[in-house]
């Protein structure tokens, strides 16, 4: 009883912290410096004495400053005026050096005078013609006043252009026109520097864009066009003062192996049975749903483990806030499980580990905590930052601490947002409904989205005729971190597409017509997946630098080996990069990873999901299964020794001295040859060599021998030939024969 009272009395260096109003980092070194080694992470906890001390340790340094305080307003302006006058000071001493300049005038310009400083003289041109002037127009050259005296302007110098903006899509002709340089120039350059074939028209990838600017010493900001509709067509203002934000509620999304209990977990915070139907209905349209404890809320992403996630985070719309990673005790770290974590560290996003399923009898804590370890989730009371919770769905334990420490970690992250500002947040999905037409659910991440406000998404358009929460209940009204279903779009959005409140519809209209409008230049140029059979094609057009593989096999080992190999097969033209590797079979999840990053997936003694086999076709994700390991690092070597420029080399085949020239009317000249060396073949490639210099370079337009065609012709032996499209033929010229062999590449490791 003693020691639980004392675990009670433990305070946790959080609340330390808000107490002394401090940082926890702050804190924890400190705590470092009196040698309290264990304390690394803000849920950490000191018993009394400890705490005590620390707080000695902070008011006996009341005159220490422990956040550095940001430089005041009034110095900083201070500081820029004085430097601005600096500025100007050097300014007007260079202008003082610069003498006017009368018209007319000769002006001798020193050597020493600095480039810049140079001025031309300049002649100013007679007007052809003299406007009639009226009886009471006064010439103030003839009547100019005596004190008056004419300002010469002073000579401008135009700065070089360092940084230019432009928005995609970028053309040659574009960025010829923002730079101001030739757009010959620029197509000359991408071919001779970068081999890539361009036009005026074509549109250039955006690191190539990157890479010219930075050649031509010009910055180059790509902008997007979304950012710039969103700044201008807000109803009002968006406010970021610190004074109007307000606490969000955190977006969590659960990930994890298949039948770890994810659903289940969902199931006890909801306090309902979704595999019974009580909601299962409206849940599965609404995708998200709130969960309210001590007072604040939890938004969960009600997704089928990370699919949707990788979905949405393939198009750029990661809402995620925080990721609970569920494992099994029983089963451990599963194929599936790492195929999560990477995820959820691809998306830069805080990991919480539920150890699921402790009730059971098989259930080992310790082997998943080593598990997780290996995969640099290292728990907190081993040192490491990640919190881990052991949970139960059936006997509900741990759920009340795994809401606590999610609450715990968007305290950490500081979610805000301002209700006053106008809505703008993220469809979650889409579909079309008999009885409501087009129907998107939504999460607003800021402002507040109110009935009848005008909606302007991605493609679509509309206006939120009718709103409803998760439970199926219409609100008139939703704040940031809420989920509601809005009816009336134009059309069925993309699941992904960020929406925002514009001020008026025939506005919102043409944004989404303008949009639709820029699909159709991209289309252009359509993205399309890469194959082994459309590689090359694709390097050739400076568009693959790397060939990017999913990696699925039977076993560990066989991954690893797998892996290797293909690694090895990289070059300095192309490079192979394992995106992902795991074992088991081959999943949508596979599949979606697949079409986000453009990757192939290859697989070693495993299948293909029926559900991913058709979403591959979908999506025109390339699946290659093979069964014996040189099968597929020989395929893909081929592929790439494919993809590689064949090298030329010139063959000489003989020479044939010309002793006679026979001029026949019906055909022209032909030459009477013996052939001295090698031999002479009628499909071969002649020059014709006069006095050692090449006169013509064509070929034959027949070979005989006496009145017979003939294909070849060996040395010792006489023959009659003609040379297509030339007749300058002399006695004494020496036609000499050769092809072009092209040699296959091979790749050099």
């Amino acid at each position: 009883m003693l020691q639980l009272g004392v675990e009670m009395e433990k305070i946790r260096i959080s609340s330390l912290a808000k107490e002394l109003g401090v940082k926890s980092v702050l804190l924890i070194e400190k705590c470092h410096e009196k040698g309290l080694t264990h304390i690394n992470h803000h849920a950490n906890t000191l018993i009394p004495e400890q705490a005590e001390m620390i707080k000695k340790l902070f008011q006996s340094s009341k005159k220490t400053t422990l956040i550095k305080e940001e430089p005041k307003v009034k110095d900083v302006v201070v500081k820029q005026a004085v430097e601005q006058k600096k500025d100007d000071t050097v300014i007007s001493q260079a202008n003082k050096a610069v003498k006017p300049i009368h018209p007319g005038k000769v002006v001798r310009i020193h050597k020493d005078v600095p480039q810049q400083q140079r001025v031309m003289k300049v002649t100013p041109t007679k007007p052809y013609w003299k406007k009639k002037r009226t009886p009471n127009f006064v010439s103030h050259r003839r009547h100019g006043h005596l004190g008056a005296t004419t300002e010469t302007k002073k000579p401008i110098i135009k700065d070089k252009q360092t940084k230019v903006v432009m928005e995609p899509p970028i053309t040659v002709k574009d960025l010829s026109s923002k730079l101001g340089i030739r757009a010959n120039d620029i197509i000359t350059k991408l071919l001779l520097e970068h081999n890539v074939r361009a036009t005026i028209n074509q549109i250039l990838n955006e690191d190539i864009v990157q890479l010219l600017g930075v050649e031509y010493g010009i910055e180059i900001e790509i902008k997007k066009r979304e950012a710039q509709e969103e700044n201008a067509f807000i109803i009002e203002q968006v406010s970021t003062k610190a004074e109007d934000m307000v606490y969000r509620a955190p977006i969590v999304t659960f990930m994890g192996h298949v039948d770890h209990g994810k659903t289940s977990l969902l199931d006890s915070i909801r306090q309902t049975n979704v595999a019974a139907g009580e909601v299962g209905g409206i849940t599965q349209h609404i995708g998200a749903y709130k969960v309210e404890t001590n007072g604040k809320h939890v938004v969960f992403l009600d997704t089928p483990g990370h699919e949707a996630f990788t979905s949405m985070r393939a198009r750029g719309a990661n809402i995620t806030d925080v990721v609970v990673l569920v494992v099994a005790a029983d089963d451990g770290v599963m194929p599936q499980t790492e195929e999560a974590l990477n995820h959820a560290k691809a998306a830069n996003v805080p990991i919480v580990v539920a150890l699921n399923k402790v009730d059971k009898p098989g259930a080992n804590t310790l082997r998943v905590r080593q598990q997780l370890a290996s995969l640099e989730l290292i728990p907190e009371d081993w040192g490491g930052k990640t919190q881990f919770v052991e949970t139960s769905a059936v006997t509900k334990k741990g759920i009340d601490t795994l809401l606590e420490r999610l609450l715990l970690e968007s305290e950490i992250l500081e979610l805000k947002a301002n209700p006053n500002n106008p809505a703008r947040g993220v469809v979650l999905e889409a579909h079309l409904s008999e009885g409501r037409g087009v129907v998107a659910n939504v999460l607003i991440q800021d402002g507040t989205l109110h009935q009848g406000d005008i909606i302007l998404c991605g493609r679509t358009f509309g206006r939120a005729r009718l709103m409803t929460n998760d439970r199926g209940v219409e609100v008139k009204e939703a704040g940031p971190s809420t989920p509601v279903s809005v009816s009336d779009f134009s059309e069925v959005p993309e699941a992904g597409d960020k929406f925002y409140i514009v001020s008026d519809i025939q506005k919102a209209r043409e944004i989404a017509q303008e949009r639709q409008k820029k699909e159709r230049e991209f289309s252009l140029s359509k993205h399309q997946h890469v194959t082994l059979d459309s590689l090359y094609s694709k390097i050739a057009e400076g568009k693959v630098k790397e060939i990017k593989v999913i990696l699925k096999a039977d076993y560990k080992g066989s991954v690893e080996v797998l892996k290797k190999a293909l690694e090895e097969l990289s070059t300095p033209e192309v490079k192979v990069k394992i995106l992902h590797c795991a074992v088991g079979g081959i999943t949508e999840s596979d599949v979606l990873l697949a079409d986000a990053s453009d990757a192939i997936i290859i697989g070693f003694y495993v299948t293909t999901e029926d559900k991913a086999r058709i979403l591959a076709e979908e999506k025109g994700v390339e699946v290659r299964l093979y069964k014996i390991i040189y099968d597929a690092t020989n395929e893909i070597k081929a592929a790439m020794e494919g993809m590689l420029e064949p090298e030329s080399k010139e063959v000489v085949l003989g020479q044939v001295e010309i002793r006679q020239v026979y001029n026949i009317s019906k055909y022209g000249n032909v030459a009477g040859c013996y052939v001295k060396t090698g031999k002479i073949t009628r499909n071969s490639s002649v020059r014709l060599i006069r006095n050692n210099i090449i006169i013509y370079d064509g070929k034959l337009e027949s070979l005989k021998i006496v009145k017979d065609d003939v294909k070849e012709v060996r040395a010792g032996f006489e023959c009659g030939l003609k040379i297509a499209n030339y007749s300058d033929i002399k006695v004494g010229d020496i036609v000499e024969a050769y092809e072009i062999q092209k040699t296959a590449r091979t790749l050099t490791v």
